[in-house]
C-alpha cells in the first residue's frame, strides 16, 4: 500500500505511458467529437463571435478554429505529429479563455484553460511509447 500511495517513478513505465495515453486519447477525442465537429462548418453565430472579439479575418479564424479543435483533436487521439497540434489546440484555448470568456467567472474559462493545461503537458512531454508519434520514430517520444 506504502509503495501504491507513495512511490515516485522517474523512469518510463508502462503504467506511467499507459496513463498518458489514456489522457492524449479522451483529451483528443473530447475536443474532436464536443467542441470541433460541432463547429463544422462554421456557423454564421460563430463567425460573428468570432469577429467580435477583433479577430482579424473572422471567417477564416473561424474555420482555422473549428479545423483545429476537430483534427487537432484526433491527432492528438492517436498520437501523430503530437506537439504541433497540442500547440495549435492551446492558441486555441488561449483565445477561448482569455478572448471569449475574458470578462467572465473563472468558471467559464475553467474548461478551456483546463485543456491549455492538458495540450501543454503534451507540447512538453511529447506524446509517448504508445503512439503513431512513436511508431514513425521508431522509439519512445520525450
Amino acid at each position: 500500500m506504502k509503495r501504491f500511495l507513495f512511490k515516485v517513478t522517474h523512469e518510463s513505465t508502462a503504467a506511467n505511458e499507459l496513463g498518458l495515453t489514456v489522457l492524449r486519447i479522451f483529451a483528443g477525442l473530447s475536443m474532436a467529437l464536443a467542441h470541433g465537429l460541432g463547429k463544422l462548418p462554421p456557423s454564421e453565430p460563430f463567425i460573428a463571435g468570432v469577429g467580435d472579439l477583433g479577430l482579424p479575418l473572422p471567417n477564416f479564424m473561424a474555420w482555422l478554429a473549428a479545423l483545429t479543435e476537430f483534427f487537432g483533436g484526433i491527432l492528438l487521439c492517436v498520437g501523430f505529429l503530437t506537439r504541433p497540434a497540442a500547440f495549435f489546440l492551446i492558441c486555441t484555448m488561449v483565445v477561448a479563455a482569455f478572448g471569449k470568456h475574458i470578462n467572465d467567472p473563472f468558471k467559464a474559462k475553467e474548461l478551456a484553460i483546463t485543456y491549455l493545461v492538458i495540450y501543454l503537458v503534451f507540447v512538453i512531454r511529447g506524446a509517448g511509447k504508445f503512439s503513431v508519434d512513436s511508431l514513425v520514430h521508431g522509439k519512445k517520444t520525450s
